[in-house]
């Protein structure tokens, strides 16, 4: 038993390709994604910490590096399929922990075992840190979405998924970061040129007002 199990679950992450079963024209991939979800959430950090908002950094960097460490275990699940209902979320969530646990009490060291409880399960929680993932996890899946709307990709998901994210993100809307990535990030985002623009940002401002 030793963490060589964790390191090679790295490569597999390269391997999962998110937003399965959909047409897309950029791949992208749950380890290129944690990465993403990394960076963002430290530029939220920093606007947190700017608002005299004190930042666990070593916890923040924890929860958005592995935040997805687990889909090694079931994959990359279409959103649309893992919110139709909170008991089907309910019901992946309990069979992602049971394997998760599973796993750390086989292949971790029990000298770190309790680190690795602590960085492999759910981090999106109520503190600073675990609402700022939670964040960043959205505002990644927002762009990602918008990269294939702004391609004219004719599968409705991703705008379906960029509305999801939107609405997601605010509700953290007492939040800073929050506060800030809508007044100064989340316009020029928008400010792109693509077909259908009028009509999409109706629908966007409509659930901005909401």
């Amino acid at each position: 038993m030793g963490l060589n199990e964790y390191i090679l679950g790295l490569n597999n992450l390269e391997k999962i390709t998110r937003a399965p079963g959909f047409f897309k024209f950029t791949e992208h991939t749950v380890a290129a994604h944690s990465f993403r979800v990394t960076s963002i959430a430290q530029v939220l950090g920093d606007i947190e910490e700017a608002n005299d908002i004190p930042v666990d950094w070593k916890m923040l960097y924890e929860k958005a590096l592995n935040h997805d460490y687990t889909e090694r275990f079931i994959g990359d699940i279409k959103t649309p399929v893992k919110y139709a209902s909170k008991e089907l979320r309910g019901m992946l969530q309990i069979v992602e922990e049971k394997m998760t646990d599973e796993f750390i009490n086989q292949e971790i060291p029990e000298e770190f075992q309790a680190i690795y409880r602590r960085r492999l399960f759910e981090g999106k929680d109520e503190s600073v840190e675990g609402e700022v993932l939670a964040v960043a996890d959205k505002v990644d899946l927002l762009y990602e979405s918008f990269e294939e709307i702004i391609k004219n990709n004719p599968e409705p998901v991703y705008k379906e998924m960029f509305i999801e994210s939107v609405k997601t993100i605010k509700e953290y809307g007492h939040r800073p970061s929050v506060q800030y990535f809508f007044k100064e990030i989340f316009p020029e985002l928008l400010d792109e040129n693509f077909y259908g623009k009028t009509a999409f940002l109706k629908t966007v401002d409509k659930i901005m007002h909401q």
